[in-house]
């Protein structure tokens, strides 16, 4: 049985609130929970505010020692820290200040403290040199400073909180806070101004719905699983193939979409390859939790590269049918 509300450890705090990941959970946990949902923010990220937002940043172990004398939370889904490669890898101090120093600052917070602890690292712990459908015993072979920031972060959660549970995800889809953070937002807001977007082949993914995702996280936290689980989508999707997704399902102009290998990347960021992430542990743990694919249709699903061109006389895409079948499961749809 999936957990019900009354399982759920509260009140709960859920860290890195600017994420894709920790925005939509929180708007998902607070309203079947209400008060006793809460989430934090930078201090700086000053437009992100509102019932149940606290301003501290991770890093800050005072700060974070005063927010759990406040709430004595019961339960943490920790979402924080800095995704945005090409910063890190230019700034790698800085990624390791919020990557790291912010999970041990959590760490002191908790203490010796009973609380349920799920985690969120990624699937760029992972090079993506092989064939990808990776495994949790495969080992972490990151080629970002943001890879290796969270492989260090998963290691001092295991070494420090072995009860923790880490669920590593690929691209949360869902809306963002300030619309241009998440994958499909970034993508479909250049198509949006008319501006050409370009996405590589052979960078390939496991993209996730919100909506499974926060079903996973909350019956995640109102267990005992510890260690490391994937938590990704069962369709392997090329970064270029959802763009394509993006790109018809929205009505925008196929010309606009651009692709090429990661090779032509240029080496600031370095990109991963195939990290495609297989998650039948989580889901033999768990038999009663599905994971839907992303697209839900199978009719959105690219077959070739000039997929995105092949637009019917009768189809008519749009922002709205984007929205509604893009980042979340289209209505009264099951797999």
């Amino acid at each position: 049985m999936l957990p019900t509300p009354s399982d759920l450890p509260l009140p709960l705090l859920i860290t890195g609130l600017a994420g894709v990941a920790g925005f939509n959970a929180f708007a998902h946990f607070r309203r079947h929970h209400g008060d006793a949902v809460i989430a934090q923010r930078s201090v700086k990220n000053w437009p992100l505010r509102g019932p149940g937002i606290e301003a501290c940043d991770l890093e800050d172990a005072a700060g974070m020692r005063r927010l759990f004398e406040k709430h004595e939370f019961r339960s943490v889904l920790s979402c924080g820290g800095s995704c945005a490669l090409k910063s890190c890898e230019l700034d790698p101090a800085m990624a390791r200040r919020v990557n790291v120093q912010g999970l041990h600052s959590l760490l002191a917070a908790i203490k010796d403290r009973p609380t349920r602890l799920v985690h969120l690292s990624v699937d760029l712990v992972y090079s993506g040199d092989f064939a990808g459908d990776y495994v949790e015993t495969d080992p972490a072979d990151p080629v970002t400073v943001y890879g290796h920031t969270m492989v260090e972060g998963e290691n001092l959660l295991l070494n420090e909180r072995p009860d923790a549970c880490i669920l590593r995800i690929s691209l949360p889809m869902g809306v963002s806070f300030n619309g241009h953070a998440g994958a499909v937002d970034w993508i479909q807001s250049r198509f949006q101004k008319n501006k050409p977007a370009t996405l590589y082949f052979d960078e390939v993914r496991t993209p996730t719905y919100v909506e499974c995702l926060n079903q996973a996280i909350a019956a995640v936290l109102s267990n005992q699983l510890a260690g490391i689980y994937h938590c990704g989508g069962p369709h392997k999707m090329s970064l270029f193939e959802i763009a394509q997704v993006v790109n018809r399902i929205g009505g925008y102009p196929p010309e606009l979409l651009q692709g090429c290998p990661r090779i032509e990347a240029g080496p600031v960021p370095p990109r991963a390859g195939n990290v495609t992430m297989n998650s039948s542990k989580l889901l033999r743990a768990m038999p009663e939790l599905t994971i839907d694919p992303w697209p839900l249709c199978p009719e959105h699903v690219p077959t070739h590269r000039n997929w995105h061109f092949e637009r019917g006389h009768d189809e008519q895409g749009s922002l709205k049918k984007l929205q509604e079948t893009l980042y979340a499961k289209p209505f009264g749809q099951n797999l």
